[in-house]
């Protein structure tokens, strides 16, 4: 029965797009970060990304990022300023406290952008968190 099945709720887990500084590139770059401000560690972390709209859509990208200690976060994925046009989806799953959890975080279009920028506390760089 559904009212039997615990789902847990994902909190203090976020994914950020970082507007930061590249050496090799030597300009700045956007890319994506999974940040786990949770007391605990998350464990299994796997991110598969998309982009779309209604008439185009990117690949689709598998992230396995293993393990984020408590309190850290990890860079896994660049981005294209091509695909800020579009709905960027982030399918998160990952395991804690012997539990499985499940979130999307979604960067809807054009809100990936300068001007909507804020520092992201844990990073300590400029960026934007998903809904």
């Amino acid at each position: 029965m559904k009212k039997d099945i615990d789902i847990p709720v994902v909190k203090d887990v976020y994914v950020a797009i970082i507007h930061e500084w590249d050496d090799e590139m030597l300009n700045k770059v956007w890319n994506a970060y999974l940040i786990n401000s949770k007391d605990s560690a998350i464990e299994m972390a796997i991110i598969v990304s998309s982009g779309s709209n209604s008439t185009d859509k990117t690949a689709t990208i598998r992230h396995g990022l293993g393990t984020l200690e408590a309190k850290s976060f990890k860079k896994f994925e660049p981005l294209q300023e091509e695909i800020f046009g579009l709905d960027n989806v982030f399918s998160l799953s990952f395991f804690s406290d012997n539990k499985l959890f499940d979130k999307k975080f979604l960067f809807k279009k054009n809100t990936i952008q300068t001007k909507a920028l804020t520092t992201i506390s844990l990073i300590d760089k400029e960026g934007i968190l998903a809904e």
